[in-house]
């Protein structure tokens, strides 16, 4: 199943756009104007799905439309109007809770991966000291829904008791769980820093310097002849004034969840806010430009198919008010009483409906009312030509708005699985018959995977083509790829070549040997790379380009492709001192998303080597290696599949201590364990974890090389799920943090950090730190590789929502 982050049909238009299938239509569809608007509201009314609408419509930093239909309430009979007053419901989140804390975020009053539990210590009661407030804004938190109101109780001072003693449902940070006792904290948050109940501050600070004069928690006696009722009590009266949240009624009206009443008019100012980057009307800053972007960019976990912003909806199953239209990127939120705000900023738009659905009686018309809020942002978008060409080339150059987070979101814009038939840089390199070789003699870095889509070696396909190979270089494993260890010298038994070791005791600096390179006038390097950190044929390629940087000779890459595809970019970066021959390059995540070719333009920035890298044809930037048509050859002897290789920038973090990671089995890195391990305890506990994309099953293993050579070692078998929801450099850090949580005396972690990148990253993992604010962490060391490789990369990848 794929992520449901994007809509089909705005996949299927970019798609059409980007092959150059639109062509001109025979007749041209008339165009919809505003009184359609007018027709889905009326539809809803008569089908008795809503009494009434406001509905208002901003664009370009006016408001194009506004109009009132049906009746605010049925007795008194009363039309509606513009000017009605509703209760807003969960778009208190939004205007309310959510902007007050980006100010305070903004003062430094706490950073968004602090723990809830630092500020307000009784709330890390029962499992909740982990919590994040940046968890709490997007529903990532593991709370449960709502306060249970049996039996029911009263005041906000016990709400708040609740919501403090409530226990998780799930792991923090695993689980997306829209719940109000999120906002219900993150307004006591608000409190306990300002001194402020959300009432007070968001009138102070959010909404008297919008002018929002009709926007309040509590509404005022005078207000009520033009408050729309939510319901109607015992008598037949209509209830109207009163907040119809239970839990925020119990807590007498003011909750961070909702409880706020707005006009239509007075929400626009608001989206207007947003959109002018964080300024009212008047001119007068409300919220900084990069905390409304901070609010409207993608914060939830990257490896989720929810996207929430920071309060905001992005792209989950409540954001079918974005109808067909409106492009990823854009956001909103809605309310219970039949309220919803959808902003986008790609087409300065925003679409404001307010209706009372819930009078005169709680709804049972929900999914209509769902396909009312689409049709209507649907119908806007064509009126307005949000969807012709010119603002299409704007999403599509906008889109880093949510991709640029994590390229684990373009993963999800696949149409489907490729079948390719991929050609690698020596195919390609052989069907120019290997003109760059011409009268040259030539030093070949490659081992056991240097094959022609044929299965051919590149030696043979040289030689065959006239080309003199003077000299091979073997990287470490060997020629063969068969070895463990340092090695010597050998020769190509079939064509005789000599073939110098670039791993052995007597090289510790690794550059190509002197006794290989005496004959060498151009270098060609042709190995297949597993797209991990410390792997070390990556460092080997950048000794390669040294070499022939000191020589001043030419070097040329074959390139092949990246197995575990070329978008997800995940992992700690490599901290600058623990630089060595697993790890070249400082500030890399351990799963860099990169081909061997790029990362010879990557390095050679620093470098300086005469470098051409033959490219790859017909690989996307999506593609594992499962979709290249291309036959798996064991990289090295403990790689043997690509489930193997997606895993093993997780499970290969833990190698160096004392843990058994397979070697010696016939599933290395899928299996993991040791003699002291209870396999079913490390099973239930990793589990318990919900990670995305894995489950594990308890096995024993008796492996033939160390740790444990020969030992019957227990542990788990982990069986890969979705790889594109998988982030496993995470997997290695639930794996550690597991094995410290359990088995204390036993893990030996002090030798951890050389592949993991950082002695702080285990520091945090042995201090109890949780993995997921750990992965967090890494975030902006992700985004800022992100950056600096850009410039590097040769392919293209899916760029087309799905």
């Amino acid at each position: 199943m794929f992520p449901t982050r994007f809509r089909p049909l705005a996949r299927l238009l970019l798609t059409l756009a980007a092959c150059g299938l639109f062509l001109a239509a025979a007749e041209p569809a008339p165009k919809p104007s505003w009184p359609e608007v007018g027709k889905i509201i009326q539809r809803s009314i008569a089908a008795g799905e809503i009494p009434g609408a406001v509905v208002l419509i901003g664009h370009d930093g006016h408001v194009v439309y506004r109009k009132a239909f049906g009746l605010r309430s049925f007795r008194p009979h009363q039309k509606m109007t513009t000017d009605t007053v509703f209760d807003i419901a969960s778009l208190t989140k939004v205007v309310a809770t959510a902007p007050a804390i980006m100010q305070l975020l903004e003062q430094g009053r706490f950073r968004l991966n602090d723990a809830v539990a630092k500020y307000m210590p009784g709330f890390g009661q029962n499992g909740k000291d982990q919590i994040t407030i940046r968890q709490l804004l997007t529903h990532f938190s593991g709370l449960p829904p709502d306060l249970s109101l049996t039996p029911r109780w009263s005041g906000y001072d016990t709400g708040i008791r609740k919501a403090f003693a409530i226990q998780p449902a799930f792991p923090p940070g695993s689980h997306f769980e829209y719940s109000d006792i999120n906002f219900i904290v993150l307004a006591e948050l608000v409190h306990r820093l300002t001194g402020e109940r959300i009432d007070q501050y968001a009138l102070q600070h959010i909404w008297t310097p919008l002018d929002m004069k009709h926007t309040r928690y509590l509404p005022p006696s005078d207000w009520l002849s033009k408050i729309a009722p939510t319901g109607v009590d015992g008598r037949g009266r209509s209830i109207h004034g009163v907040v119809n949240d239970p839990t925020a009624e119990d807590m007498g009206g003011v909750a961070g969840n909702a409880g706020v009443f707005s006009t239509a008019d007075d929400l626009a100012k608001y989206a207007q806010m947003m959109l002018n980057n964080g300024r009212g009307g008047d001119g007068q800053r409300v919220l900084s430009p990069l905390a409304v972007r901070k609010m409207t960019t993608p914060q939830s976990p990257p490896n989720v198919p929810e996207v929430r912003g920071l309060g905001w909806d992005i792209d989950t199953p409540f954001s079918s008010n974005r109808g067909a239209f409106l492009p990823v990127g854009s956001y909103g939120h809605t309310g219970f009483t039949g309220t919803s705000l959808w902003i986008d900023p790609t087409s300065d738009t925003y679409i404001i409906i307010l209706a009372n659905d819930t009078y005169p009686q709680q709804r049972s018309h929900l999914k209509r009312i769902l396909a009312m809020r689409s049709d209507v942002a649907t119908v806007t978008a064509n009126i307005l030509a949000l969807n012709d060409g010119s603002t299409w080339t704007k999403v599509e150059e906008g889109l880093e708005r949510i991709t640029g987070y994590n390229n684990t979101v373009a993963a999800g814009r696949r149409v489907i699985y490729r079948n390719g038939e991929v050609l690698t840089g020596l195919d390609v390199a052989k069907a120019r018959d290997f003109r760059l070789l011409r009268g040259k003699r030539v030093g070949l870095v490659t081992n056991q995977t240097g094959l022609d889509r044929g299965g051919h070696r590149n030696i043979d396909d040289m030689l065959a083509a006239g080309i003199h190979v003077a000299a091979a270089f073997a990287p470490e494993q060997g020629w063969s790829g068969t070895l463990n260890g340092p090695f010597g010298d050998t020769r190509d038994v079939a064509t005789g070549v000599p073939v110098y070791s670039t791993y052995n005791s007597s090289n510790p600096i690794h550059l190509l040997p002197e006794a290989g390179m005496r004959n060498v006038d151009v270098l060609v390097y042709d190995v297949q790379d597993v797209g991990v950190r410390f792997y070390t044929f990556e460092t080997t390629l950048a000794y390669t380009l040294q070499t022939a940087a000191d020589r001043h000779i030419p070097v040329i890459v074959y390139d092949r492709p990246n197995p575990i595809d070329g978008i997800h970019v995940q992992g700690p970066p490599l901290a600058p001192k623990e630089k060595s021959f697993v790890g070249y390059f400082p500030g890399m995540p351990i799963r860099n998303g990169m081909t061997i070719g790029e990362l010879a333009r990557l390095f050679n920035r620093s470098i300086g080597a005469n470098l051409n890298v033959v490219r790859v044809q017909g690989w996307s930037r999506g593609d594992f290696y499962d979709e290249t048509g291309l036959t798996w050859t064991n990289p090295s002897p403990n790689m043997r599949n690509l489930t193997e290789a997606v895993l093993y920038p997780g499970v290969g973090m833990i190698e160096y201590t004392n843990i058994s990671v397979g070697r010696g089995t016939d599933t290395p890195f899928e299996v993991m364990g040791a003699p002291w391990v209870n396999a079913p305890q490390l099973a239930a506990y990793l589990n318990a974890r919900r990670l995305p994309g894995i489950r594990f099953v308890p096995i024993s293993f008796r492996p033939t090389a160390n740790p444990y050579a020969h030992q019957l070692c227990h542990g788990v078998y982990m069986i890969v799920a979705n790889r594109e929801q998988l982030d496993s450099p995470e997997l290695g850090i639930e794996l550690a943090s597991a094995l410290h949580h359990l088995y204390l005396q036993q893990w030996d972690s002090a030798r951890m950090h050389l592949l993991a990148g950082s002695q702080a990253i285990v520091d945090e993992i042995k201090s109890g730190e949780d993995p997921r604010r750990i992965a967090e962490s890494w975030q902006p060391a992700i985004k800022a590789f992100e950056v600096l490789r850009q410039s590097a990369l040769l392919y293209a990848g899916p760029t087309i929502p799905e």
